[in-house]
């Protein structure tokens, strides 16, 4: 999937973390673990986590409002809001139709997006096909997680692991040469069962015995998922530079989804990129689905480590199993 007609990229980022800091120290106090346990094998210290009474869409609006802020664009100019969510608020409506009526994109279609960590690389993709073709405009992406509302606090291998957040990209024209230059995704359904949420939907919908059985909390096959994700990741990240016609030594910074530092750092290993091109933000923010990997580059954009035509490449890896990259000449 490469742009084949306007040049599309992202004119503005926002983000919002879960308000409260849990540490390896409360989990320590919580179920069978040590803060050296959980840094070793994860490199997280610390993740958010949003208070009682909010939600996914709440972190979503907020995300949402700070990138229409920087961008100097009105809700009311949005053609399309896509939310992609593994923690929704409701089964339905939508939360990208929350997000709408209380952000005021009166204008914009609303739909969510569900493929796990993968899914802010795919809002990328469908945002960036309807600006380039003409039929949008303004395209507002987020990633958004409420993820400690879906983790099982008794399961000390999953736990530690999870954090609350959104993060919203603007997508509108971009000058040629600059944007997105190339999107790949991929998926394999045959690995679903590694990674899910057995209970709460057709398959297996809330009963008094499906609650007893903890089913509707995240059930993952770890070491099975690790391998899938490094090979996953990296496979996606040559598909992209080979569309976009560029190379490894090309890639000035890589921001690759947060699921375990271990993970990122073989995926960068393999990519020959050093760590000083490596954007990390795990050990604070822990593992946010779909949420990772916009925050991440929110968080590169402050820090000052994109600067205009650098080439970034975002790359990810979820349930499903799904993967994605893309890559953008930054302006």
């Amino acid at each position: 999937m490469t742009t084949s007609l306007r040049p599309v990229g992202v004119a503005a980022l926002g983000s919002c973390l879960g308000e409260q800091i849990l540490t390896n120290a409360d989990l320590e106090q919580m179920v069978d673990t040590s803060d050296a346990w959980i840094r070793e094998r994860t490199g997280i210290v610390q993740r958010p986590i949003l208070t009682p009474g909010r939600a996914t869409s709440d972190m979503a609006l907020d995300a949402s409002r700070l990138a229409l802020t920087r961008a100097g664009l009105a809700a009311s100019d949005l053609d399309m809001l896509v939310v992609a969510t593994v923690t929704p608020d409701y089964p339905f409506p939508s939360t990208a139709c929350l997000v709408q009526e209380r952000l005021g994109a009166s204008r914009a279609i609303a739909f969510d997006l569900q493929a796990a960590c993968s899914g802010f690389l795919y809002g990328l993709v469908v945002g960036e096909r309807f600006v380039a073709s003409g039929a949008a405009d303004s395209v507002l992406v987020v990633g958004a997680e409420t993820l400690s509302r879906i983790t099982d606090y008794q399961d000390r291998n999953t736990c530690v692991l999870f954090g609350d957040g959104a993060g919203a990209a603007l997508l509108r024209a971009a000058e040629p040469g600059y944007g997105i230059l190339a999107g790949y995704l991929g998926s394999d359904g045959s690995g679903s069962q590694l990674l899910f949420q057995p209970g709460g939907g057709s398959r297996r919908p809330a009963t008094r015995e499906s609650v007893d059985q903890r089913l509707h909390y995240v059930h993952m096959n770890g070491s099975e998922v690790f391998k899938q994700a490094v090979r996953g990741m990296e496979d996606a990240a040559a598909r992209v530079l080979e569309l976009a016609g560029l190379g490894l030594a090309d890639i000035d910074l890589l921001v690759p989804h947060q699921a375990n530092l271990r993970i990122v750092e073989a995926v960068a290993s393999r990519l020959r990129v050093g760590h000083e091109r490596v954007m990390v933000n795990i050990d604070r923010c822990g593992n946010m689905s779909s949420a990772s990997v916009p925050v991440a580059l929110d968080e590169a954009v402050r820090e000052g480590r994109l600067k205009r035509d650098d080439v970034v490449l975002l790359v990810a890896f979820g349930a499903g199993l799904t993967w994605g990259a893309v890559l953008l000449r930054w302006s």
